[in-house]
């Protein structure tokens, strides 16, 4: 056998896609950009916390109810917000997508949220990569529908 035949074929096995640092940095990626869903749901919580009354306001009772309404608002931003959060950092650190989307949905679960919840934004997260880089992008893609396929399993 020649030297030539004892090298190894590179087209041999097909394409593979995204090789490991691309995964690495996909998720990294992607729960950077949950982390940034994150922030932008804890504003909306703080914006809707300011649009309350004071204890020492006045009004009728249609205002309580109204006040009612945008603290139930403000709480579930701020729940959201915090599970975007928690959500940002487990990605980030990467994994076996089974391991990890059972931490994210004990994550999901301690909030009183669905585990599927997060899906949407997952997949949004790989839209979102500020990347015109294609191996990045394939390759969060790819993270985002395995992830979001084990939590609405």
């Amino acid at each position: 056998m020649g030297e030539a035949e004892a090298m190894e074929d590179p087209m041999e096995g097909g394409f593979g896609g995204p090789g490991p640092e691309d995964m690495r940095n996909a998720s990294a990626a992607l729960g950077a950009a949950l982390r940034g869903f994150g922030a932008t749901e804890a504003q909306a919580a703080a914006g809707l916390r300011a649009c309350l009354p004071s204890p020492a306001d006045t009004g009728p009772l249609a205002d309580v109810r109204r006040a009612r309404a945008v603290a139930l608002a403000a709480a579930e931003a701020a729940s959201r917000a915090a599970l975007l959060l928690e959500a940002g950092e487990l990605v980030g650190r990467g994994g076996a997508a089974p391991a990890l989307a059972a931490a994210l949905a004990e994550a999901a679960r301690r909030l009183g949220l669905a585990p599927a919840s997060l899906a949407p934004a997952i997949r949004a997260a790989a839209l979102a990569l500020p990347t015109d880089d294609a191996s990045a992008r394939i390759a969060a893609a790819i993270r985002a529908q395995d992830l979001a396929q084990h939590l609405s399993a």
